[in-house]
């Protein structure tokens, strides 16, 4: 869907569809809602006065003009109450107009800057929270099935703004929004994918393009770059994998060392069975999405590349299959990591933190001021915060915790601080290895990340996604399927560092 930014009236916009608001206490329309009620000869006010339009959040009514204006209809979408609405609030009005547009098959859709006005948010982030909350609705997952009729898309939207001034800033929110919108789209289609065509090769292919497009430093080891450097927790996950393995690191201003450092570190299991402690064969299909957290790390460097964000970013996907081979890892194996401490295998289906190990000690060696993990690692998360409602975070770092949680409040892709306990650690104490690489049930969310934690010597946060990268039902402009969670978080940590 293309994108642009007018200056003018919207009731003069030959769009077919205009998008204005409504907010619950409005009894007369003013600002551009106002306009456009003039217009239409006070359509708008009559429908409030008889109950039709009562601004409530997720309302959208439907006017035709009948010749009165360019356009063949209106849709005036509910802003809820005044007192409690924010940017969050500005994405899902978008985002209730956008896919109203769509079900009337709209070609050529204008919108205001929703907050922007009698609000009062500030308009450069109003209109990047609209154009987000339009293009993320537009979002449909191609799927690779016979139909007769391909589902409808968008042509166009307009983002309409009466007030000169205002235009330029309105121009940067929605580039953007487009920038941003593109990292999570790539996020969402690679884990919607299924996992014989997103194999460690395809993730791999997909970090080549971003370096390509953005002028970013490549690496992607396999097997015998992996065994060269010495990353035993890696290699045994991959042990039993048909798929060739793929460590891939993205460097954004890789040579600047001068630039404060932050690596991201995503978990990269494409298709994930359990291995030799293999999980049910009920919804194991949901395994596809097991690499969740790389996704979110290459829709991210996608998004500092297109931004060129003015630090040295570091994004590293370690990307396997963990299959349940001849040759794979079993329980009661002694893996050596690349920092060489000793990990007893209690159960190949914690591989995740496996991958990770590695991944977190080839952070260490470009001095970073904060790496940050994301990982579809636990079960026990889900059971802790939920599905569909936030991730679970660790930290070594208060400052780095409190810059994550005002991110993903901003950005409404909610973390929440679970604790380091030192009981943890003890719960994954081994009698012939360093460390256990599980836990066992209880407690498993805080286990995993003690482990994880064994394998930093920097400021650290560890994000448990796994409720957060699958949805199961549409919702605003979250779609079921992949969601591309993290993108959104990690870009807004990043631009406010």
């Amino acid at each position: 869907m293309k994108i642009q930014v007018v200056q003018g009236n919207i009731q003069e916009s030959t769009a077919d569809t205009l998008i204005v608001n409504l907010f619950d206490d409005v009894t007369t329309p003013a600002g551009a809602t106002g306009a456009v009620d003039t217009a239409l000869n006070g359509a708008i006010s009559e429908l409030i006065v008889h109950g039709d339009l009562t601004g409530k959040v997720g309302e959208v009514g439907v006017l035709y003009p009948r010749g009165t204006i360019p356009a063949k209809r209106v849709l005036v979408v509910g802003l809820g109450k005044r007192g409690e609405f924010d940017l969050e609030g500005v994405r899902k009005a978008a985002a209730a107009g956008l896919k109203r547009a769509r079900d009337l098959k709209a070609q050529h859709v204008a919108t205001i800057v929703h907050g922007a006005g009698v609000a009062g948010l500030e308009a450069q982030a109003a209109a990047q929270a609209t154009a987000e909350g339009s293009l993320l609705a537009a979002y449909q997952y191609d799927a690779p099935k016979q139909r007769e009729d391909a589902p409808h898309e968008i042509d166009s939207l307009t983002v309409v703004e009466f007030d000169k001034k205002k235009v330029k800033a309105i121009e940067q929110g929605v580039d953007t929004a487009v920038a941003i919108s593109d990292g999570v789209i790539l996020a969402r289609n690679l884990v919607n994918q299924p996992p014989n065509v997103v194999t460690p090769t395809k993730m791999a292919e997909t970090a080549h393009i971003i370096a390509a497009t953005h002028g970013m430093r490549i690496t992607v080891g396999g097997r015998k770059w992996a065994k060269e450097h010495n990353m035993g927790a890696f290699l045994a996950v991959a042990q039993g994998a048909g798929e060739k393995p793929k460590f891939i690191v993205l460097e954004h201003n890789g040579n600047r060392e001068d630039l404060d450092t932050i690596v991201l570190v995503g978990k990269g299991i494409t298709f994930d069975t359990g291995g030799i402690s293999i999980k049910p064969a009920e919804r194991m299909g949901d395994m596809k999405s097991d690499m969740g957290g790389a996704a979110a790390v290459l829709g991210a460097m996608k998004v500092v590349g297109a931004l060129n964000l003015p630090l040295r970013v570091i994004g590293i996907t370690p990307c396997t299959e963990n299959m349940p081979d001849a040759n794979a890892y079993r329980p009661a194996d002694i893996i050596t990591a690349s920092n060489g401490k000793t990990i007893e295998i209690i159960n190949t289906d914690a591989e995740g933190r496996m991958v990770l190990a590695d991944g977190l000690v080839y952070a260490g060696r470009y001095n970073p001021k904060a790496v940050i993990d994301l990982a579809t690692l636990t079960g026990a998360c889900v059971v802790a915060l939920g599905s569909g409602t936030a991730a679970g975070m660790f930290s070594t770092d208060d400052g780095l915790r409190d810059k994550l949680l005002a991110a993903g409040t901003a950005v409404h892709e909610r973390v929440w601080p679970l604790p380091l306990f030192p009981e943890y650690r003890k719960a994954i104490d081994s009698d012939v290895a360093d460390i256990l690489n599980s836990g066992g049930r209880f407690g498993g969310v805080g286990t995993s990340a003690m482990f994880l934690k064994e394998f930093t010597d920097y400021p650290w946060v560890h994000l448990d996604i796994a409720g957060m990268a699958l949805a199961e039902k549409d919702n605003s402009y979250i779609p079921r399927g992949g969601t591309g969670f993290g993108v959104r978080l990690l870009v807004e940590f990043l631009r406010n560092w």
